[in-house]
């Protein structure tokens, strides 16, 4: 089974300049994503797509490969990660073989677990119908019961029906936790999109869960990261 990783990480980030090769405790963050995609065992290649040389050969010396560079007109601000996936199997299907099964891993994810990985790619495979399976986690707070501020500066619910539910007896809802994106490439070249018709969830905890786009998401990070090692130390004593 041919199963390649597919690590977008482009130069031009403006909220947090460099972010995808800024040090991350200690390491270049997409360190973080190479290492849990090697950890894992599952991917025949591991494969960053970049326009910068400077991330090309920080991912090379965290042992990823740089086979191509990504063209400009899909290197700026708005340019979907649907189309850099799409252009790399591409790629890969031009210069060697299209693979069966492809992840996307965004390259500042440092709570990425291989485990994981490995279930994404379990649920993905068991679900015959579906074109991907991508990790989600619920919200902390039940969304049905959200405010809003109105024009006038007055608070009010969004769903006022739900006014009086009670919390227990509301649905659980989930967001794209940023983290991984699992596809079968002949599906993807099709449908083009990573949240397709038919998606799977891979459930991950609240605690393994950070989007990283602004300076203080950085920083809320790092302190999650801190204490889930502190954490992980006592539990090894």
């Amino acid at each position: 089974m041919n199963i390649v990783a597919i690590i977008p990480a482009r130069a031009g980030s403006k909220r947090i300049p460099g972010k995808n090769i800024k040090r991350f405790a200690g390491l270049p963050i997409i360190a973080y994503s190479i290492k849990a995609a090697a950890a894992s065992g599952l991917f025949d290649r591991i494969i960053v797509s970049t326009d910068s040389d400077q991330i090309a050969a920080v991912a090379q010396s965290c042992g990823a490969e740089v086979p191509f560079r990504r063209p400009d007109r899909l290197a700026d601000d708005f340019t979907p990660t649907a189309d850099v996936v799409l252009h790399a199997l591409n790629w890969l299907a031009a210069n060697d073989s299209l693979p069966e099964y492809f992840c996307c891993i965004y390259a500042a994810a440092p709570f990425l677990q291989p485990d994981y990985l490995k279930d994404g790619l379990e649920r993905l495979r068991a679900a015959k119908d579906a074109a991907t399976a991508f990790a989600v986690t619920d919200f902390a707070a039940p969304i049905f019961r959200a405010l809003e501020i109105d024009a006038d500066g007055r608070i009010k619910m969004i769903w006022p029906e739900h006014r009086d539910t009670r919390s227990n007896d509301l649905p659980p809802a989930y967001y794209d936790a940023g983290q991984f994106y699992w596809g079968r490439s002949r599906k993807f070249l099709v449908e083009k999109a990573l949240f397709a018709e038919k998606s799977v969830p891979v459930i991950l905890p609240r605690y393994l869960v950070q989007d990283i786009d602004t300076p203080e998401d950085w920083q809320t990070a790092e302190y999650m990261f801190e204490a889930m090692k502190m954490h992980q130390s006592k539990a090894g004593e």
